[in-house]
């Protein structure tokens, strides 16, 4: 019997069987499908925190009082019980810092905006050196960018998100207008590129203004964040990470030995972290999926001995007829891994499906690779190899006369 032969005899059992196919095919279906939407949305939440999540680029590290990512109580009393970092050790930066191809600084809270009797609550309010903007790589879709004279004469202009622009100026152009910003009044002069929804949450909820302003309205009692960027040469990022590193030291006046009493972050740090937390929740998602594919390839095997013992009459003529164990053993083999595959199959198409419907219903980034897809079927093929082994030999090694035998 030719491959092709036992190929097509195979979905025709499936085809005659189609209530028992269906059910052989669960277990398979729901393991390829969770590891498809597993890794897809992995690849998807990893693609877009290395672009976007640290909002700047691989050539930018971060000075700031407390590490955005904190792993236990003792961790944050710890870095509670730091020096603030103020305005005047940014200025220090900024002055001492040749490494530093640019630098700013930043403060940020959430707060109310309101124009006329339309208002928007829980927006993210920030306070941002003229620089912020480049550094943030914010791109102005409408009006202008900050200028160093908003920042000196501490002008009370704003940089608005496209939500903002929504709410509160549906119908016409934002730029110009006056918005209070918790109970302060302020004039739009641009507006950002529009950045979607990612994770559920708005990246366009937003309003920018000058950080002496925001200073001045929202007091300076903050610790800042302080940006610098080391330009793209080879060993720069490091280089300039370790003067901030001894300006800030010095400034602090942190004893030899002892550790940093601020912690210094980069674009790779967030991306490192992030892909550790997301391998080690794929890897126990991928674990119990793989419970799945065993229950079905168990299931499998199970239906396929079904099969050896419903074809036992069919199999002794097929050795009558001068068919070969090995033939028998090809035949059932490629029913057991058909029967998988189109399991594998419905799998991808499931998990994908899944994976795209999260996406579209909280937001969360999706990338499906090529890889994961033939990884899929990969293994669904090979579970019904694996499991398909025992009945297929089964069937080979009945014997001809017995075989002929049993009653139909």
């Amino acid at each position: 019997m030719g491959f092709y032969e036992a190929f097509r005899i195979a979905l025709q059992s499936l085809w005659a069987n189609k209530l028992r196919s269906v059910l052989t095919l669960i277990g398979v279906v729901i393991g390829v499908s969770s590891v498809i939407a597993v890794i897809t949305m992995v690849n998807g939440a990893n693609r877009y925190v290395a672009t976007k999540i640290s909002g700047y680029g691989s050539d930018t590290l971060n000075v700031v009082k407390m590490p955005n990512v904190i792993f236990s109580a003792e961790e944050y009393l710890r870095y509670l019980k730091r020096k603030d970092i103020h305005i005047e050790d940014y200025k220090a930066i900024a002055a001492d810092c040749t490494r530093c191809r640019m630098t700013g600084a930043a403060l940020s809270s959430q707060g109310k905006v309101v124009s006329g009797k339309q208002s928007a609550d829980k927006v993210n309010i920030a306070g941002w050196t003229w620089t912020m903007p480049e550094i943030m790589n914010l791109n102005i879709a409408q009006g202008r960018a900050f200028t160093a004279m908003d920042d000196d004469r501490a002008t009370h202009v704003v940089i608005v998100g496209y939500d903002i622009v929504d709410n509160l100026f549906p119908h016409e152009n934002p730029v110009g207008k006056e918005v209070r910003v918790d109970g302060e009044v302020y004039t739009i002069v641009g507006v950002g590129e529009r950045q979607g929804t990612t994770l559920g949450q708005s990246q366009d909820n937003y309003v920018n203004m000058p950080l002496s302003t925001y200073m001045n309205s929202h007091g300076a009692h903050q610790s800042i964040d302080i940006f610098a960027k080391a330009g793209t040469a080879p060993g720069a990022l490091d280089a300039t990470s370790d003067q901030v590193r001894a300006i800030m030291r010095g400034r602090r006046h942190d004893a030899p030995g002892s550790p940093d009493s601020f912690t210094i972050e980069t674009n790779s740090t967030f991306v490192d972290l992030w892909k550790q937390l997301t391998q080690t929740f794929a890897a126990v998602v991928v674990g119990i999926a793989s419970i799945s594919l065993v229950v079905g390839g168990v299931v499998i095997m199970n239906i396929m001995l079904v099969s050896v013992t419903e074809r036992t009459r069919e199999i002794g003529i097929r050795k009558a007829l001068g068919a070969r164990r090995h033939d028998l053993m090809m035949q059932f083999l490629i029913e057991s891994a058909t029967m998988a595959l189109v399991g594998g199959v419905i799998g991808v198409l499931a998990g994908a499906g899944v994976a795209e419907a999260i996406t579209l219903a909280i937001g969360w980034p999706s990338a499906i690779k090529l890889w994961s897809v033939l990884l899929g079927l990969f293994v669904s093929g090979g579970v019904g190899i694996f499991f398909g082994v025992y009945p297929a030999r089964k069937a080979a090694m009945l014997d001809p006369i017995v075989a002929l035998r049993a009653e139909m």
